[in-house]
């Protein structure tokens, strides 16, 4: 298994239940995947604590007590900590080891791979957990090594924290991330820069404690909200909403339903009306709803008008989740910088220079994501069947059969891969669903005496093809974005995860593996 974190450590127990060795290399010194490498101040899950969590144990459930409703990166941390260790999991995972190649050996039916280490591992089966945002993304600018001061991405902060009192500070990128780190630097710098390359819709947490009765509810409720994540489009334990279209009601009705959800606050705005995310007119009316709350809490009309001046429907872009974002801009030592109106041109040794001006800084601090999807796959080298590189096969855009199998790369798996639900879901819930569903192939593999697994070229180009036309009549993508590819020089465009909900998409993995796994080919040992 390649990480350490949700993924690679749930594949680890259901491997180890079938019998066989496994062995998880990461390249962090600790468990946790994301929430070990993003530790900036404000670094916080957009997901419900009861419902980014494990499902697989009951008495783990029952075990952990979250204090959040959505929960803080320490509080994920030592979650995922806690997990390595009530499964006994560390003794069977290489930390500090970054994997540099893995080759498929034909002739073998193996794997070698390479590591950092130098150290070279034969495996029968490979099993990918390296996660779908965890290789950063740090744009190229134009004298970038010429400044004085200090960079950071953030998702690489240190473990002990920044002090940046009295500095200069800028921030580069206004995504999920610039949002959570810009309102807690804010207090400590003298000045902080915000360069707003993106303007973004964001929704208010409304996060809050979680108290006694509040946790005893959700241990007492752990099926039903079990059922509810499987009959789920998105993996959440929520109850579903009986949702009309925002067309068919007066606009005092309208407007009721969309404060509401204002108030309860998250990311499940956007389905406060049933075709908010289809229907263009519902859509524009929801979106001039969440630009008029965002006026509300900025005092600077000017500074307003740059914040909701978003090209993009709402929810075509991921949904921000904020706290405390949009009332940072009333600081007196908070200057937002329109960087779409005027781009940054170069890093300069003093800070930062624009197409209107230069900034002076003491640090620069890098928002701007990552390489989603497949960036941490590419970023090794993979070769599979006669040598012929992944980043190769997926240079006119990626696909693998399910997001599970990519043809011509046997017996690799791959945990939330391209032609899945991943991030467009309750990604542990998915992650979940995943692994349960390549342990359970394997196991059939073993009772069968199957060496070999591979997805039939056609069945992975057909189900491809289904996942760019469903997003194709969505909202979703209809902007530059990370969930496009966009983000990245020279990386293929187009939405490459799948839409079509998660409950769906289970009944036809099911399905699948019911009809003797129909679009996978298998060879005899």
């Amino acid at each position: 298994m390649i990480g350490a974190g949700a993924a690679g450590l749930y594949a680890l127990h259901r491997v180890r239940g079938l019998g066989l060795s496994a062995k998880v290399f990461e390249k962090g010194d600790g468990v946790g995947g994301t929430w070990y490498w993003n530790r900036y101040p404000g670094a916080r899950c957009d997901v419900e604590s009861w419902d980014y969590c494990y499902t697989f144990s009951e008495e783990l459930e029952r075990e952990w007590e979250w204090t959040e409703r959505f929960p803080a990166q320490p509080e994920l941390e030592r979650y995922f900590n806690y997990v390595a260790d009530r499964f006994d999991l560390r003794r069977d995972i290489e930390f500090n080891t970054r994997i540099d190649q893995a080759r498929y050996d034909d002739e073998q039916n193996r794997w070698l791979i390479s590591m950092s280490s130098g150290e070279t591992v034969s495996t029968r089966f490979l099993i990918s957990a390296a996660g779908c945002l965890s290789e950063v993304n740090t744009p190229h600018f134009e004298g970038v090594d010429t400044f004085a001061g200090q960079q950071i991405h953030t998702a690489r902060w240190p473990k002990g924290g920044l002090d940046v009192t009295g500095m200069r500070v800028g921030v580069i990128g206004t995504g999920s991330t610039g949002t959570q780190v810009i309102p807690q630097l804010a207090k400590q710098a003298d000045h902080m820069f915000v360069f707003q390359r993106t303007a973004q819709f964001a929704i208010p947490a409304r996060n809050r404690p979680l108290d006694d009765d509040t946790l005893e509810e959700l241990k007492h409720n752990y099926h039903e909200r079990w059922e509810l994540k499987r009959s789920s489009s998105t993996g959440m334990g929520r109850r579903p909403t009986e949702a009309s279209s925002a067309l068919e009601v007066d606009e005092a009705t309208r407007n009721r339903a969309f404060e509401d959800s204002w108030a309860r606050g998250g990311p499940g705005f956007a389905r406060a009306f049933s075709d908010v995310m289809t229907n263009p007119e519902s859509n524009q009316i929801a979106s001039e709803f969440v630009r008029e709350k965002i006026r509300e809490k900025v005092d600077d009309p000017d500074v307003a008008d740059t914040l909701v001046g978003i090209d993009h429907p709402l929810g075509a872009r991921r949904l921000i989740v904020e706290i405390d974002y949009f009332e940072t801009y009333n600081r007196p030592n908070v200057t937002l910088v329109d960087a779409a109106a005027n781009p940054i041109e170069e890093i300069t040794p003093q800070g930062l220079r624009t197409t209107e001006g230069s900034y002076d800084l003491d640090l620069i601090v890098y928002a701007t994501g990552f390489d989603g999807m497949t960036g941490a796959l590419l970023a090794m080298d993979i070769q599979g069947v006669g040598g012929r590189a992944l980043r190769d096969k997926w240079a006119d855009g990626a696909g693998a059969y399910l997001g599970l199998v990519a043809s011509g790369f046997p017996n690799l798996f791959m945990i939330t891969g391209p032609g899945s639900p991943a991030v467009y879901s309750n990604v542990i819930f998915s992650i979940e669903q995943h692994v349960e569903w390549i342990t359970d192939c394997l196991a059939h593999m073993l009772e069968n005496g199957l060496d070999r697994i591979d997805s039939d070229p056609e069945a992975e180009a057909e189900w491809t093809r289904g996942v760019h036309d469903i997003a194709n009549a969505s909202i979703i993508g209809k902007t530059d974005s990370w969930w496009t590819g966009s983000n990245i020089e020279g990386k293929s465009k187009g939405v490459t995860f799948y839409l079509g909900g998660t409950n769906i998409y289970r009944e036809i993995c099911e399905e699948i593996a019911a009809n003797n796994y129909k679009g996978f080919i298998f060879q005899p040992g």
